[in-house]
């Protein structure tokens, strides 16, 4: 089974443990079967329920946005969170070796992390469990910190997703800004079946912001509010506004229960603030001033959950397709499974690896085989999902990627390659978005649509194809198509919409499967009739940059950058 789309039994997730203890060093990822006596607040029975605590924290002191003061870590220590969404995640040097041993000190030595590269305040996430995979999504409203995300094997049938932010300052729309980018990258890439908190250091002034609004898709942003001892849930250091929070999905909204310290009970969790803290030999060794520490701006703030544990449990594994089958579409094929304990199941597939149409929702598990047309459209990012039909959470997926091929053998690579927001002058017929075709045979480009974050804005009439090697332009209307460019074609919808400070555009297939997806920062429609183009050009895997950096040229609708055709 393929660690990021499966479900274990207690025995592969202690297999796991032991492969992470060694593969993951720089994560610190040690097997739970060794863990000493640094896990307190954790609380399992057995299979039974575990008591999960959530923190988001960013609580550096002093004049170097760092955890060296000491005051952080005694927060910490007192607290005994099992993950934690950190911000501005500094100490020492910054090496390897001195991240080790923060995370020693403060947490334990079984404790794993994960701490985004190359950023000036680092966000990051710490786990007392295993973290399977853990990277960064492009924060593109600021520069010196992204996204920091980590997949988390906590006990039970569902991983843990969690990532860690750090809004900017600058204004709410901005913030919401941020939001809408990260909500898309949570819902491209997070199963639906999984477990999912964001945390961190928010920045809101309020709590009726526009991101919460935002966030309210993927997350619960509804009351009640963790609150310090004097029912305080603001978390700024003058305690006058809400910059902090842990927002989590439905699914584990359900199991949150009270934050328990020693003889305190907090109904809806904790906002840690050792100035009003009381009795403070609960959250030893913290110290009642470390909250009004040097540059001390944020209180940290808990939340803790009590999820189901490990069980004995049903079982699903694809045999087939498993990575590496080339079938041709239209043909039929069988998809075949091993099941154990499982009535019914479930079967999906993908073409690009994160958008997931159905094939049956339901087909007996004992037979093992499913008759499968296989569609036409060309991809080499196919895989098959199997669930149990009655439980989500148990399933698997191939471990590799498939390939998909026309009758003809070849195979269709169709992405967004260059975008126009910011139309010349004020005429938005001229905004465009470019699609190349860089596989080698024609696509149907039948039924297939462009959106941004609005909608869609254009579906191709029926017969469309884009040829292999081939370029297709939409633009906003047809008024905004240059003479004598036949590879063109006006919105349906008589617009494209984009907007000019950061938009999302998405390409689809017929079947409402995603092709290809990008997101533009207002960098890159901050001039008037300069495109943002792949670099390189006609990459797929090439960065967006402004045309100008490319060519003397402000575009190039339909031709290559130098303005040759395709």
């Amino acid at each position: 089974m393929t660690q990021p789309s499966s479900r274990y039994t207690l025995l592969d997730r202690r297999l796991l443990a032991v492969v992470l203890s060694l593969t993951l060093a720089a994560c610190g990822g040690i097997p739970e079967d060794e863990r000493g006596d640094d896990t307190l607040g954790v609380q399992e029975s057995g299979l039974g329920e575990v008591r999960v605590r959530l923190m988001a924290a960013n609580i550096t002191s002093g004049n170097l946005q760092s955890y060296d003061p000491g005051e952080g870590i005694r927060i910490f220590k007192g607290t005994k969170p099992d993950v934690v969404m950190i911000q501005e995640f500094n100490y020492g040097d910054n090496s390897a070796s001195a991240i080790r041993g923060f995370v020693d000190s403060a947490f334990g030595t079984t404790f794993s992390y994960y701490r985004e590269g190359a950023a000036q305040i680092p966000n990051g996430v710490i786990s007392r469990w295993p973290i399977i995979a853990a990277g960064e999504w492009d924060d593109n409203q600021v520069t010196n910190r992204d996204f920091a995300w980590a997949r988390i094997d906590v006990p039970g049938p569902k991983d843990l997703w969690v990532v860690s932010v750090h809004l900017l300052t600058s204004s709410s729309s901005i913030r919401n800004t941020e939001a809408t980018n990260l909500v898309n990258f949570i819902k491209a890439n997070i199963p639906v079946g999984d477990y999912l908190a964001i945390g961190g250091d928010f920045n809101t002034s309020s709590r009726t912001e526009a991101c919460f609004t935002t966030f309210s898709s993927v997350v619960t942003t509804a009351a009640p509010y963790p609150a310090d001892r004097n029912g305080n849930t603001n978390t700024n250091a003058g305690r006058t506004s809400p910059y902090d929070h842990v927002l989590v999905d439905s699914d584990l909204r359900a199991y949150q229960t009270a934050t328990v310290i020693g003889a305190s009970t907090f109904s809806a969790g904790l906002v840690a603030d050792t100035r009003v803290y009381s009795p403070l030999s609960d959250i030893s060794p913290a110290l009642s001033t470390d909250s009004g520490a040097t540059n001390m701006q944020h209180m940290a703030i808990i939340k803790d959950f009590l999820i189901p544990g490990d069980t004995a449990t049903a079982s699903v594994t694809v045999t087939s397709p498993n990575g590496g089958e080339s079938w041709v579409g239209g043909s039929s094929q069988a998809i075949t499974w091993t099941a154990s304990g499982v009535t019914n199941v479930k079967l999906e597939y993908t073409l690009d690896g994160s958008t997931w149409t159905v094939i049956t929702s339901s087909t007996a598990a004992s037979t093992g085989s499913y008759t499968w047309t296989v569609p036409s459209s060309a991809t080499t990012a196919a895989k098959v999902r199997v669930s149990d039909a009655a439980n989500s959470a148990i399933t698997d997926t191939s471990n590799a990627a498939f390939t998909l091929t026309t009758s003809t053998g070849g195979t269709a690579q169709v992405f967004i390659n260059e975008v126009l927001a910011n139309e010349p002058g004020s005429d938005v017929n001229g905004e465009f978005v470019e699609l190349v075709n860089s596989g080698g045979t024609a696509a149907d480009l039948s039924g297939w649509t462009v959106s941004d974050s609005t909608g869609v804005r254009h579906t191709f009439a029926s017969g469309t194809t884009l040829a292999a090697g081939g370029a297709i332009v939409v633009f906003g209307g047809a008024l905004g198509i240059p003479a004598g460019l036949s590879n063109a074609v006006g919105a349906s919808t008589g617009t494209l919409g984009l907007g000019n400070s950061g938009d999302t555009v998405t390409v689809k297939n017929a079947a409402g499967t995603t092709v290809n997806t990008t997101t533009y920062a207002s960098s890159l429609a901050s001039t008037d009739g300069v495109s943002a183009n792949r670099s390189p050009d006609g990459s797929s895997g090439g960065t967006f940059v402004l045309h100008t950096t490319l060519s003397s040229a402000a575009s190039s609708p339909g031709k290559r950058v130098s303005g040759s055709a395709f």
